[in-house]
């Protein structure tokens, strides 16, 4: 990093029609930095269920004169959050950083997203197009427009901070929406920055709208905005239990939400493989930001003629890997929060008799007590857990099918490429998948039969970029795509226009004009 984290305190809160609420009514909350946890990055005074409706309300007065706002001029002030997004760059990266440990050149990526995202987002302000279509009957005309969907409430995760909300808060404000943002609470200073920054950029009071309460709080608020009639559209990225929840809840006022959930995510080796390759993707799915992201690699499904070499490999890289203090150059830092340190843990009790464990000098949370070779800094300052590569699992096993959000993969072996997509799609997850090959028989197969919705061929299952679809189907998602020209489908409508200027009424189906024909014709011989 350019310079060192200040540890300064800051106070934030919900920010809802453009007006910070200092009450709190929802109580207070301490964020803290997770690779030193003395350090507070922010005291949050939080919203309740009723903070949550009125904040919608503020989005619902707010929405038509956004959607009356010309489509290029909501493009230019994307144009101008995503300036202000690049010049405050550096002070951005090291805060998420800071409120989350991801190391600070993936923090730096990640911020970035935003900028890619606003970049490709500037022009669809000048096009959202809609097309003109032939009638079957003349003086008629039939057109296609994109129309916004209304207010957007949107509930992201803390892994990606301000990279995920992006993904929604851009298209939805260029389609003519209105939005009302729950960010993680344990990322609260995150939230308020990157909304700052929005509101910066020359949008009117009430088009976004920042909420900061807990998840349970967030849905009785939503609960409630969406029996008032006040929320058209729900985005949520997080874990597939509480997707099914939002769905159940989206689906009773008629509603299909945008989710984006959990994965189990299998990285294929084949015979042929470039193993120095596959272990260089292998580390980086399975271990940056320290397992936490929903594209981590799960399993690595390994032919069996090469399994044994790729091990060897795969181990040592691991082993090797610099783990640590964030600030400096690791592969991976801390824990996000203590309620992830405390779920892996918890996970390690799927490991059984059978299994073999590699890929640290010792397993859980690393302390002085409990160290680990190489280590970057002070492990007991902070929430570090040691990386672990679980060999031999089965189908059977309940780490094979359970999505284990942290610095631990899993690896199987196969005999056919049958075998290894049966293993990939058996658990039920579809959101990324990667295949190391150089056959493109065996690569388009993959492909063809993956149920992912994100495939990559010879390279990580992390990855995305701000102009590919990202999602997942399965217990990874509902179909719904982020990204590129595809999320546009999320957060507009399509209405359909027919302009009939014949002076009569011309009925579609029957008043078509025929085209005689002799059908009974034929040539001879």
């Amino acid at each position: 990093m350019s310079e060192t984290l200040a540890p300064s305190r800051r106070t934030v809160a919900s920010i809802v029609g453009g007006r910070t609420d200092a009450d709190g009514p929802g109580g207070r909350l301490t964020s803290t930095n997770p690779a030193q946890t003395s350090d507070v990055v922010a005291e949050v005074l939080l919203g309740d269920a009723s903070t949550f409706v009125a904040a919608c309300r503020a989005a619902r007065e707010a929405q038509a004169a956004w959607a009356a706002t010309p489509a290029p001029v909501r493009g230019r002030a994307i144009q101008q959050i995503g300036r202000l997004v690049e010049d405050n760059k550096e002070a951005l990266s090291r805060l998420v950083t800071r409120e989350i440990g991801k190391p600070y050149s993936e923090s730096l990526g990640e911020v970035q997203e935003i900028i890619d995202t606003c970049n490709f987002f500037v022009s669809e302000g000048r096009r959202l197009y809609g097309q003109t279509v032939p009638s079957e009957m003349p003086d008629k005309q039939l057109f296609t427009f994109r129309m916004p969907v209304g207010v957007a409430a949107i509930v992201t995760a803390g892994n990606f901070p301000v990279a995920v909300p992006s993904w929604y808060l851009v298209p939805a404000l260029v389609c003519g929406n209105t939005l009302v943002w729950k960010p993680a609470e344990y990322a609260p200073a995150l939230g308020e920055a990157l909304t700052e920054l929005f509101l910066h950029g020359g949008l009117p009071e009430g088009v976004v709208n920042l909420v900061q309460c807990d998840g349970p709080t967030a849905f009785e608020g939503l609960s409630q905005a969406l029996d008032e009639g006040l929320v058209d559209k729900v985005g949520f990225t997080g874990s597939s239990d509480v997707g099914r929840r939002l769905g159940e809840l989206c689906g009773r006022h008629l509603q299909s939400p945008c989710l984006e959930l959990g994965g189990k995510n299998p990285l294929v080796v084949a015979a042929d493989a470039n193993l120095d390759l596959a272990v260089e993707g292998a580390l980086f799915s399975g271990f940056g930001t320290a397992g936490q992201r929903c594209t981590s690699l799960g399993t690595v499904i390994v032919h069996e003629s090469v399994h044994d070499e790729f091990m060897s490999r795969f181990v040592r890289a691991v082993e090797e890997a610099p783990v640590g203090d964030p600030t400096q150059d690791v592969v991976y830092g801390p824990m996000i929060n203590e309620r992830f340190l405390d779920r892996f843990l918890g996970w390690l009790d799927l490991i059984r008799g059978h299994h073999t464990v590699h890929g640290s000098s010792g397993s859980g949370r690393i302390t002085t007590n409990n160290p680990r070779k190489g280590f970057v800094g002070d492990p007991d300052i902070g929430l570090y857990c040691h990386p672990m590569i679980v060999d031999g699992v089965r189908r059977e096993d309940e780490l094979y099918s359970t999505e284990t959000f942290g610095p631990i993969v899993g690896v199987m072996s196969f005999r056919d490429l049958e075998e290894a997509i049966e293993l990939a799609n058996g658990h039920g997850y579809g959101l990324s998948s990667a295949i190391y090959t150089n056959d493109p028989k065996s690569a388009f197969r993959f492909r063809e039969r993956i149920s992912a919705g994100m495939v990559s061929v010879n390279n990580s299952t992390s990855g995305a970029e701000a102009h590919l679809p990202f999602g997942g189907n399965g217990k990874s998602g509902n179909g719904a795509r982020q990204s590129g020209i595809w999320v546009l489908d999320q957060f507009s409508r399509w209405q359909a226009v027919n302009w009939d200027y014949a002076g009569k009424l011309q009925k579609a189906q029957m008043d078509v004009a025929d085209v005689a024909a002799d059908l009974s014709f034929r040539l001879e011989g």
